[in-house]
């Protein structure tokens, strides 16, 4: 049996990074120490102050200036790199910085103008969409451009399309949230206010135009945010896609693009990619593609690694980063839920269809499912609904998973993380599935 490593500290010249792999079996902590200054992923770290990271995750602490940092735990990488992309990141952090102030003025000499019935279109801040392929550094570069606005005191707006991966809540879902202060580098993203839309599955090729039904969706609520809220609209947003980015993936990337608005396309480690879209955004002047090289420490993963991922972040959701919340176990009976699959089912019978016309799956109808052995281990999605028909365009309240079903008694036990009775009778069920360990 091997002793645990010793604590070891790793001294940062300017603009380098600490790059580390938290081991799989137990968290690793570390510190800044008096001195010096140091971030992840845009967020400043506290001096002298121990932070714990849990198992299988992926960091770099960066220092413009220079740092010493103390780690303490097993981890799987541990190096220091001379060579990072941040200055590059930080100058396109201070291209939006500049509109942001332009749309404020913007809006302000808009309120002050009482002829004027619209706001122009300078008054809306950057709308900035991060693409590229499967472990380019997406998320990460989200991240940082994010709390770097947020030191800046501006409100970005977060929009997270990356069904496999999940940055805002479980993976599965569509979702977007207000960043109102630097994200703190183990809790993650904030949840006090998503906007979240159950897809129920991680790759879209399942119902493709659902997943673009819900973004059209996601786009209005905002738009309605935005038009009431001329500060939001200022800071505007940033958005995280999929790793997809050939075929049908190219295709909802554009739609994405188009359904949000998108003036400024960040592409990340790919020149093919880069020049496609600046072929076919060419019609487009207000449109700014910008391509960015990805991090070295970027890593790739495998399918393996990205469904331990997936199921790490359901876990979280349920237990908490840190495994320090207490979900609740809860019976309920078959008539207290209505359970509805979306997407599946011919849209109309062919007697009803033109001659020769073959019937199609509507991709947004609502099935009913039932409850039984096979529900077992599932995620649903509890909606804020209150008809059936609402069910597509409602936010979604939280999410509960099937831990037995007992087809006798007609009852089935499910974990939620809290007690009480559930916020609505109308749960969505898709292909997401947990084994809890």
């Amino acid at each position: 049996m091997s002793n645990p490593p010793l604590p070891r500290q790793f001294k940062l010249e300017k603009e380098s990074e600490l790059r580390i792999e938290v081991g799989s079996e137990s968290p690793l902590r570390f510190r800044l120490l008096p001195g010096g200054t140091a971030e992840i992923f845009g967020t400043e770290l506290p001096p002298e102050i121990w932070l714990t990271l849990p198992p299988r995750h992926k960091f770099a602490v960066f220092t413009w200036h220079g740092a010493t940092i103390d780690v303490d735990g097993i981890s799987e990488v541990e190096y220091v790199a001379d060579e990072t992309p941040m200055v590059s990141y930080v100058n396109v952090h201070a291209v939006l910085e500049g509109r942001r102030a332009r749309a404020k003025g913007a809006s302000s000499n808009t309120s002050s103008n009482t002829q004027r019935s619209e706001a122009p279109v300078d008054s809306q801040g950057p709308r900035v969409i991060v693409v590229g392929p499967t472990d380019s550094g997406k998320s990460s570069l989200s991240r940082m451009l994010l709390s770097w606005a947020a030191k800046q005191r501006w409100k970005p707006t977060f929009v997270d399309l990356d069904i496999g991966q999940g940055s805002i809540t479980i993976p599965g879902c569509i979702a977007a949230t207000p960043i109102e202060m630097p994200i703190d580098p183990v809790e993650g993203i904030p949840l006090e206010m998503p906007i979240v839309y159950f897809f129920g599955h991680t790759t879209p090729s399942v119902n493709t135009e659902l997943y673009k039904v819900l973004c059209k969706e996601l786009a209005r609520t905002l738009e309605r945010q935005f038009s009431a809220n001329a500060d939001v609209r200022a800071a505007g947003m940033v958005i995280n896609t999929m790793g997809w980015v050939e075929g049908v993936g190219y295709e909802l990337l554009l739609h994405a693009i188009d359904t949000f608005n998108a003036n400024v396309v960040l592409v990340l480690g790919q020149e093919k990619l880069c020049s496609m879209l600046k072929d076919v955004l060419k019609t487009k002047p207000n449109v700014d593609i910008v391509k960015l090289h990805k991090s070295g420490g970027v890593v790739p993963r495998n399918p393996k690694f990205r469904q331990k991922a997936r199921s790490y972040r359901i876990r979280e959701y349920f237990y908490g980063p840190s495994s320090d919340l207490s979900p609740h176990s809860s019976i309920a009976s078959f008539n207290d839920v209505i359970i509805y699959r979306c997407g599946g089912g011919p849209q109309a019978p062919r007697s009803a269809l033109p001659i020769g016309a073959e019937p199609t799956a509507d991709p947004t109808r609502l099935v009913p499912a039932t409850m039984n052995q096979d529900m077992l281990h599932l995620i649903l999605a509890v909606s804020y609904a209150k008809e059936p028909d609402q069910i597509i365009t409602s936010n979604i309240a939280g999410f509960i998973y099937i831990t037995d079903v007992d087809l006798q008694r007609r009852k089935f036990t499910y974990l939620a993380p809290c007690p009480g009775e559930l916020p609505s009778r109308f749960l969505l069920v898709g292909s997401l599935t947990w084994l809890e360990t």
